[in-house]
């Protein structure tokens, strides 16, 4: 066995060691420095649209090769090490659960959302919004998860193994309009990526989905850049591949070539869109409609 699938066996077990955690971690940092890449201009071409979720544009991307000082660092590891991470991660705490969306150049404004405990929101640069304000959102445009209305409750009691999270997910019902093909179908990809990505899900379940997700076939690591490690997934529906960049250190999705947003549709880009999610007690000041 080397030393990655050491690693790999070592993160697929539900309780690792404190060392060998550490030892895994010390792998990948030495393999991602090693490999670090330039930074990319241009994320991201503005007026990228909200699709409905089944339908979703092309995307093309330029990558590099998926190499680390050598050695690979396969996508599965990345996603396990991220797992652990998640595990080990403080929850926070706040008012509100606020989710910044940022594109590339800058005249291109951020999108932002902020959002209560009992559902209620307020967004900032969303399509529709007027310029420099922060709005209510109607009570319709809640937190959704596979084309259903979800709680912060809900997310506290989703299951934290991942098997059981993709039973729940395939067993889930939901409004077939804000839902994707592959969704309707049962499968999980585009759920378990919001679970990671925008929703407030609790420190286990995002670690059981990262964990589902390291178990899906077809992930590949394209190698280290600025703000992680940079996977591709196939796109459950045919198209382009998905794409993330994962920090397995801070097990967060830092930049994506997709938002799932969490009222349901998904935003695709033929370049990435930086995601930075964060508690906060703070409301900017409200327009009121």
């Amino acid at each position: 066995m080397n030393d990655l699938e050491e690693i790999a066996t070592l993160l697929a077990e539900p309780e690792p060691s404190a060392g060998a955690v550490a030892r895994g971690r010390d792998r990948l940092q030495r393999r991602a420095r090693a490999g670090r890449a330039r930074r990319r201009a241009g994320w991201f071409v503005p007026g990228v649209a909200l699709v409905a979720a089944g339908a979703a544009a092309a995307v093309v991307l330029a990558t590099g090769a998926p190499t680390n000082d050598g050695v690979p660092v396969t996508g599965k590891e990345v996603l396990l090490m991220a797992a652990v991470s998640a595990e080990r991660t403080p929850q926070g705490s706040g008012t509100y659960w606020h989710v910044t969306r940022q594109w590339s150049t800058s005249d291109s404004p951020s999108m932002e959302s902020w959002t209560r405990r009992d559902g209620k929101r307020w967004s900032k640069g969303e399509p529709g919004d007027p310029a420099d304000a922060v709005v209510p959102v109607p009570a319709w445009k809640t937190l959704s998860l596979k084309g259903a209305k979800v709680s912060f409750e809900d997310l506290e009691r989703l299951p934290t193994d991942p098997e059981a999270l993709k039973a729940w997910i395939a067993e889930r019902k939901g409004n077939e309009n804000d839902m994707s093909a592959s969704e309707i179908q049962g499968d999980p990809t585009f759920t378990l990526l919001a679970l990671i990505t925008e929703l407030p899900a609790p420190a286990e379940v995002r670690s059981a989905a990262f964990r589902a997700l390291a178990a899906m076939p077809g992930v590949e690591n394209a190698g280290a850049v600025e703000g992680g490690q940079r996977l591709r997934f196939p796109d459950p529906e045919g198209g382009k591949d998905i794409e993330l960049v994962v920090d397995p250190e801070q097990a967060r999705v830092t930049r994506a070539n997709l938002i799932v947003v969490d009222n349901g549709d998904v935003a695709w880009s033929d370049k990435f869109i930086s995601v930075t999610t964060e508690w906060t007690d703070r409301l900017p000041s409200v327009q009121q409609s």
